[in-house]
């Protein structure tokens, strides 16, 4: 088992139905191929944490990298894991561009710095902390 850490950016303006859409379709698919983990979109930046069997994590990571709605996917971390971290969530989400909209379950009010900070990029096991103390806040 391993996680997987990106930061990339869409290529386009997403709606909140779009980022909905994006949501339901990835809790659904992950489920069905064990995979956990949390989603954060802001300013049209997204980072997310991926964690299950490398051979999924590994697939969908290439689906995301070909995803129309994606460009410049760069990896931060890419590790082996003994125990989940996220395994109450088939995918955890905070569209952080809205903090006083209406929350679907799954959503925090909890970061207000960018995606893609260079601190997250220079370090990256800090953007890895960040998905733990969001999940953590969730509870």
């Amino acid at each position: 088992m391993i996680y997987l850490v990106y930061v990339s950016s869409a290529t386009g303006q997403l709606t909140t139905a779009d980022l909905d859409d994006i949501l339901a379709a990835s809790r659904r698919n992950n489920a069905k191929i064990g995979i956990t983990g949390m989603l954060l979109y802001k300013g049209g930046n997204f980072m997310q944490v991926l964690e299950g069997p490398e051979e999924s994590v590994l697939a969908l990571q290439n689906k995301i990298e070909g995803d129309p709605r994606h460009r410049g996917l760069l990896v931060l971390r890419k590790a082996p894991l003994k125990e989940r971290q996220f395994n109450e969530w088939a995918m955890g989400y905070q569209n952080l561009d809205e903090p006083g909209s209406p929350r679907p379950d799954g959503f925090s009010n909890f970061l207000h710095d960018s995606l893609l900070a260079p601190e997250f990029i220079k370090n990256p096991s800090v953007a890895h902390k960040l998905l733990l103390s969001f999940r953590d806040s969730m509870r």
